[in-house]
């Protein structure tokens, strides 16, 4: 499917998800779609205050997210409803502003798709209408703009537009803030090889600034790498070393923990780490929900295909 085949597609599901939108509506779409929401950050606390103001007062929604056309999409505030925080909406909303962005050239494209679409009658707006609202725009210099007060009375728009790459994830975090609520989290994020293990926790990291392990610290060392070793399931991770250095600490409540990671330069352990535990701590890696170590986690995570 061609960009413009694609972006018809987008904005003609769009109208009809909301046939009283207006042209400035459309015009907000565009931008969204390709500029994200890098204009709204200024400040992080106050962003988080409107997003429990807006909550409290909007109207339940079907659509939990609108996908723009472009890396974001639109997320309904509605998702609170389910175990999300304010915070970490926000906290994904401030995170998307830094995310790269298509910029004019997307815009510019859009606004061409839309012109056409115009022409061919398939949205009810007159050619000399939006012409006139497209200059208009242009000479302002494509500012972000606000929804038109029809589509805000009808519809009561309440959201906010995040990166794309963090809506799969959403479930995760509604979970983990409902289990926060209640203490600490120890978190397993287990899969095969190259499916975003690694991302994930980057991007939990960013989210919480949670404290991160990965087993790829606890490669075995020369003199286990016995035949014997690496026939047994996960045999190729230093379990014994992991669980005694890392998860008993963990389940004793200690707030540092000093571990020694596997330094492949110099195939031998490397020189000693100290971090401080977070409320949410995360382990990522192959095999780190092997038997000998799941009961010590409170949730676990299998990635079956790259995110």
């Amino acid at each position: 499917m061609s960009f413009n085949d694609t972006t018809k597609k987008l904005v003609l599901h769009h109208f009809y998800a909301y046939p009283k939108m207006q042209i400035r509506d459309i015009f907000k779409f565009i931008y969204q779609s390709a500029f994200g929401c890098e204009h709204m950050i200024g400040d992080p606390s106050r962003a988080i205050d409107m997003i429990r103001h807006e909550h409290s007062v909007s109207k339940d929604c079907t659509d939990m997210t609108v996908s723009l056309d472009g890396d974001f999409s639109r997320v309904d505030l509605s998702l609170l409803d389910s175990g999300l925080k304010a915070e970490t909406l926000g906290k994904l909303f401030y995170l998307s502003s830094k995310c790269e962005s298509v910029g004019l050239k997307k815009l510019l494209q859009m606004l061409e798709v839309t012109d056409e679409l115009i022409r061919e009658g398939k949205l009810p707006f007159s050619q000399h209408e939006f012409t006139t609202a497209k200059s208009e725009w242009a000479a302002q210099g494509y500012p972000a703009v606000r929804h038109s007060d029809v589509f805000r009375e009808t519809y009561k728009p309440a959201y906010r537009v995040i990166s794309n790459r963090y809506l799969p994830y959403l479930p995760l975090l509604s979970k983990l803030d409902v289990m926060l609520e209640k203490g600490s989290v120890r978190l397993a994020i287990e899969g095969g090889s190259a499916v975003g293990k690694t991302t994930l926790s980057r991007a939990l990291e960013e989210i919480y600034d949670c404290t991160v392990f990965h087993m790829d610290d606890f490669f075995l060392r020369p003199e286990q790498r016995t035949p014997e070793r690496f026939a047994e399931p996960g045999g190729n991770v230093d379990r014994e070393r992991f669980l005694e250095e890392i998860l008993l600490p963990l389940s004793d409540g200690k707030d540092v923990i000093t571990y020694r990671p596997f330094d492949c330069s110099v195939f031998d352990l490397g020189e000693s780490v100290t971090v401080r535990t977070e409320r949410l701590c995360v382990i990522e890696g192959a095999y780190s929900m092997h038997p000998d170590l799941e009961r010590f986690y409170d949730i676990s995570v299998f990635i079956d295909l790259p995110l």
